[in-house]
């Protein structure tokens, strides 16, 4: 199983109120237990094994100004994720993660403008955004039994910006700068 659902808007710290704050936790975490919970007790009940893989967010592993409630769900859900899979070991169960980043996707389209977009390749040190396809080939990756030996970890599908740590290729040079 996996999942897949979520959103993201703006939410500064200053500004979020409790209805903004608890539709992140909704959208984002809320949904991760449940789906899980259903699946893991309809797994446990029938003796099979299985794989449950949830889409957080590198949002998830750093700080992101402007998005306090994404990031903490996000946060939340790697967390959640490493729990899940020690208290599912046993019934043969594995929950892994996978916490993209700057992904080709309609809604990156309408967050970022065309200016923005063209300087992905210097954030990036693949130099380029994601593919949905890329995402998708390592959820089936995880649920598939190539992964049988992994269990609570999330994987960076992300051009290397997670390794990165706030380095980037600066623009006119190329060189990797900090910040």
């Amino acid at each position: 199983m996996v999942n897949n659902a979520g959103g993201v808007f703006s939410s500064p710290l200053l500004e979020t109120s409790e209805n903004g704050w608890d539709a992140l936790y909704r959208a984002n975490l809320r949904h991760v237990l449940l789906c899980t919970q259903r699946t893991a007790r309809r797994l446990v009940a029938a003796g099979l094994p299985g794989s449950i893989v949830n889409l957080t967010s590198i949002e998830g592993a750093r700080a992101a100004p402007g998005y306090a409630a994404y990031a903490a769900a996000k946060a939340g859900v790697i967390s959640y994720t490493k729990t899940a899979a020690l208290e599912l070991a046993p019934h043969g169960i594995r929950v892994n993660a996978i916490a993209p980043d700057i992904t080709l996707t309609e809604g990156l389209e309408l967050l970022a403008g065309g200016a923005e977009m063209a300087g992905i390749g210097n954030v990036v040190p693949l130099g380029r955004p994601g593919r949905v396809d890329e995402i998708a080939s390592v959820a089936v990756f995880l649920a598939s039994n190539m992964s049988s030996y992994l269990t609570g970890q999330t994987l960076h599908v992300d051009g290397g910006t997670h390794a990165a740590g706030g380095w980037h290729h600066g623009s006119r040079t190329g060189e990797y700068r900090l910040g």
